[in-house]
């Protein structure tokens, strides 16, 4: 057993304050946490536990937060550190969890007319740089219930906050050693730009077309799926496929 995972299971929080029937009724509850192997779900709790001791949850618009959503989320956020580590996800508190879907006032600005206007957009979920995790709740339960459907609202987000950990969002998150700062913006910004073109031309892509907005929703995009529809991003962008299996996927000491 390697060192970190000694260090993270002797701390204080070692997964002992979620209670086994709420921990074991998770489990059970999604076909996600099947995937998981070996120690992977002893870490995964260690993970949640410290996620639940760490960050403050809250509930908007009326939404009924209760524990079996906080433990739900708190393990799908610990999901893409898994063979990281908590520190990952460090730099912000909040959780705010929403019953679904909910509104944000923007300011659009028009580089060529210098024009600003305001109006609502529709979220399930976002992510603020040292601010909160904001979700639907309604979104994550259908993620839940349906693990492989290339969509995960959580893991999303969080690889939002992997790339904010030190600084603005760029697709270009903390790196682990094993990868360097050059293969991870050759192999992403090609990948990019190959559906940003695909896209542009009003071509079908297999790729969620959002993810061409910028290369920070791309790499939040094929994080989702990575973790839910590990075999389409393989058959769409496998250089992308491969990076992230190291990225997310290979233990420290690899």
């Amino acid at each position: 057993m390697r060192a970190w995972w000694r260090r993270l299971t002797t701390a204080q929080d070692t997964g002992a304050s979620i209670d086994d029937r709420h921990w074991q009724a998770l489990l059970a509850s999604s076909p996600l946490f099947d995937r998981l192997e070996g120690e992977e779900p002893a870490r995964l709790r260690v993970l949640a536990a410290r996620f639940l001791a760490r960050k403050t949850f809250s509930a908007a618009a009326g939404h009924k937060l209760d524990d079996a959503q906080r433990l739900a989320i708190a393990a799908l956020a610990s999901l893409p550190v898994l063979h990281l580590d908590e520190r990952w996800l460090d730099g912000w508190r909040e959780v705010i969890v929403y019953p679904g879907e909910f509104r944000v006032r923007r300011q659009h600005h028009d580089e060529d007319s210098g024009v600003v206007t305001e109006g609502d957009d529709e979220l399930i979920g976002e992510a603020w740089e040292h601010g909160p995790l904001v979700l639907s709740w309604a979104d994550v339960a259908t993620d839940l219930a349906h693990p492989f459907d290339g969509f995960n609202v959580v893991v999303h987000e969080i690889a939002h906050k992997l790339d904010m950990l030190e600084g603005a969002a760029d697709g270009v998150p903390r790196l682990p050693a094993r990868i360097t700062r050059r293969e991870w913006i050759a192999t992403m910004q090609a990948a990019f730009d190959a559906l940003r073109r695909a896209v542009e031309r009003g071509r079908d892509t297999r790729i969620d077309p959002y993810a061409a907005e910028s290369p920070d929703e791309f790499f939040a995009v094929v994080s989702e799926l990575h973790f839910s529809d590990p075999a389409l991003l393989a058959r769409s962008a496998p250089a992308v496929a491969n990076l992230l299996a190291r990225y997310y996927d290979a233990t420290p000491a690899d």
